[in-house]
């Protein structure tokens, strides 16, 4: 992809940009008129005792005060694609809003020169009852496009989503996929000079997600001025010009997508208070968080030279006594996508019976074959029948190089080679 010189004119300028949210404070509804005037006589009374108790007034420091971004500062280049990419919660679709418009800064200013277009959250603005048809006219209203322009554009539109059997159905009667689809597709066909993009990449099936990828590539190499935030960082390193990496609401590094993913990558090689865990609840998401999973004879944060020996150990304590108790291990790379896995009901492995509510797991994983790099551990409980609990980031897991095979150098790292080494059987002779 060609790159888009620098010192070109900006259509974005951000200059000191800071969001301050105030966090814990509920909306007071007043019924009448009379409980609004005596609300209002109150805050004066409310704000100097905040004051008073130190906890600052509008723009005061406090601990209900949550800064998501702070002195954030960067140019964005007419026709210029850049990615924004970070931890969640680091300030990426903060930092979008504001140039949308939707939200306003604590501090600072963002100038933007020319129209934009926001995918942010794609289908706000689609409505259950309207049929397909009536929604991509509607949706297309609410982000810009002209009535005869969604006329002209509508086949293509509707071919893009793959709904085009269901087009005059309720939308109320769409799965979540087909509404993320004609969505997503409706979106797609914004023709502003800035396009603003959060996470769309992550919608649909794997062959929409290409489809998704594609039109991205149209979009960017059509000299539209992109602003990119993914977790995707393929997509990131074959889309964007240019990268900010933004981690506690600053901007910890502005460059090429190389280096800056890079850097990315290597803030999951420094988990904070690993080695301080004692217990971890379970993922609530995922069955609910009456699992815990206590710590034993391995701490959460593990180093092992590449080719070593390795076991892992802990102890899980379940909500009710169990009659069985099965394991999965997940090892997942630094961007969450899994590496390798095991798992002891796949294998027939069967725990000694219960009832127990408290089960105690080693697993020989033997020689390790992965690469050096850093890994998180993914640990699955299930009761012989079904997964009940699930743990994300159970462990860390710091791979060092190696000489394994003691050739003389020790193993290319995971983003040379991969995050696994094979040592297969060789035969290798002439053929004469």
């Amino acid at each position: 992809m060609s790159h888009v010189d620098s010192t070109a004119d900006a259509v974005i300028r951000v200059e000191r940009l800071g969001k301050q949210y105030r966090i814990g404070t509920a909306t007071v509804r007043h019924d009448t008129l009379r409980d609004a005037l005596v609300h209002a006589a109150k805050t004066p009374v409310r704000l100097m005792q905040r004051v008073g108790r130190g906890r600052g007034g509008a723009r005061g420091e406090g601990d209900d005060i949550v800064w998501a971004l702070r002195d954030v500062s960067f140019e964005v280049a007419r026709g210029e694609v850049l990615g924004i990419i970070g931890r969640n919660g680091a300030g990426k679709s903060t930092i979008l809003k504001v140039l949308s418009r939707i939200t306003e800064p604590t501090t600072g200013r963002a100038v933007v020169h020319g129209q934009v277009g926001s995918l942010l959250e794609v289908g706000t603005g689609f409505h259950p009852e309207l049929t397909g048809r009536e929604n991509v006219f509607l949706n297309g209203a609410i982000l810009g496009m002209g009535r005869a322009y969604i006329e002209r554009h509508f086949d293509e539109i509707v071919d893009f989503s793959g709904v085009e059997k269901f087009i005059d159905t309720p939308v109320k009667r769409y799965s979540s996929g087909m509404k993320v689809r004609l969505a997503f597709a409706v979106a797609a066909h914004v023709q502003p000079e800035i396009l603003i993009i959060d996470e769309v990449l992550a919608v649909g099936d794997v062959g929409f997600q290409k489809k998704c990828l594609g039109k991205m590539h149209d979009l960017a190499g059509g000299g539209r001025t992109v602003l990119f935030v993914s977790h995707n960082m393929a997509a990131v390193r074959s889309l964007c010009h240019r990268c900010l990496l933004m981690h506690g609401g600053t901007v910890q590094m502005d460059g090429a997508p190389d280096p800056v993913v890079e850097r990315y990558l290597a803030l999951y090689e420094e988990p904070e208070s690993w080695s301080e865990r004692t217990v971890l609840r379970a993922d609530p998401g995922f069955g609910g968080n009456d699992f815990a999973l206590h710590y034993t004879e391995t701490p959460a944060s593990v180093a092992a030279p590449c080719g070593d020996l390795l076991s892992i150990e802990f102890d899980i304590e379940s909500p009710k006594p169990m009659g069985e108790a099965t394991v999965g291990l997940s090892f997942r790379n630094a961007t969450g996508d899994p590496v390798v896995s095991m798992s002891s009901k796949v294998q027939n492995v069967r725990s000694a019976r219960g009832p127990s509510r408290r089960w105690t797991v080693r697993c020989d994983l033997g020689r390790l074959p992965l690469n050096a790099g850093t890994y998180t551990v993914r640990v699955y409980i299930g009761d012989g029948l079904n997964d009940v609990a699930r743990f994300d980031n159970a462990f860390a897991l710091h791979v060092q190089p190696h000489d394994v095979f003691g050739w003389g150098n020790a193993l290319p790292g995971v983003r040379a080679w991969g995050p696994v080494y094979w040592a297969p059987d060789w035969d290798i002779h002439p053929t004469t």
